[in-house]
């Protein structure tokens, strides 16, 4: 079996967020990158199948962006992926998940790759599309938001158990497929110190706009359907308020701030 695995390199959660003068994007000076969160479930699961498997599976990690993202797929390399792709080429920035989207379908699809996997969403943008428009490019089902894989006796098909809204939902999918994973479908291992050595020695495959074999106006900011047309910081917390004194006049005193100051009752 061949499995891909969408790896994101996305700022840490522990980074401040500034933006630039213009409010046109982030500065990125200072800021550090890690693996996107949830595609540490997909690298996890990926390295799973293939360790039950034991059929010579192989598992490659790719990532689209600047070479700053070496950085994540050295990581997913040293968990323990076979091989890694990196997609860059100046013409691809500023492209949407769909764009991206279409771009990562040109790479995959002569690998002749049996299943994709990737997280449910980037913690940055937020958007949860990539693995869904992934698959409508290819042509390949998808389950999304996937918290238990359950495989038939062939491994041609298997059950998924997605999260939505209110329980969940168990669907049917044949390969090839596009799977999203999400938080609880297992517990991402960490790299090995021999992982580590390995992974810094292993050649990365470089694809750019001609490996895709696109125009410059499919691909980054001119492909895509949408744009973003300004950042805005989030508002700052009030002051903390820590309330004194007896019972009966702290409820007084903090029904009068929740409907005066507050105005929420």
């Amino acid at each position: 079996m061949k499995i891909g695995v969408l790896v994101k390199n996305v700022p840490d959660t522990e980074t401040k967020i500034r933006l630039t003068a213009d409010k046109q994007g982030i500065e990125t000076q200072g800021v550090k990158y890690v693996m996107n969160t949830y595609d540490e479930f997909a690298v996890e699961e990926a390295l799973k199948i293939r360790e039950r498997l034991q059929d010579g599976t192989t598992v490659t990690a790719i990532t689209l962006g600047p070479e700053r993202v070496v950085e994540t797929l050295r990581t997913a390399l040293a968990m323990g992926a076979d091989e890694a792709i990196h997609v860059d080429d100046p013409a691809f920035e500023g492209g949407d998940s769909l764009t991206n989207a279409r771009i990562i379908a040109r790479v995959v699809e002569p690998m002749g790759l049996d299943l994709i996997l990737g997280g449910k969403q980037g913690i940055d943008y937020d958007a949860a599309q990539t693995c869904s428009a992934l698959a409508e490019a290819l042509g390949t089902a998808q389950a999304l938001i996937a918290v238990e894989l359950k495989w038939s006796e062939d491994n041609q098909s298997l059950e998924v158990r997605r999260r939505i809204e209110g329980g969940d939902e168990i669907v049917h999918v044949k390969l090839p497929a596009v799977i999203s994973c999400e938080k609880g479908l297992n517990e991402p291992r960490y790299a090995s110190l021999p992982g580590i050595m390995k992974a810094k020695k292993k050649e990365i495959k470089k694809v750019d706009l001609t490996g895709v074999g696109l125009d410059s106006a499919e691909v980054g900011a001119s492909g895509s359907a949408t744009r973003v047309v300004g950042y805005s910081p989030l508002s700052e917390r009030p002051e903390c308020r820590i309330l004194e004194g007896e019972p009966v006049e702290i409820v007084k005193e903090l029904v009068r701030a929740l409907r005066e100051d507050a105005k929420v009752l």
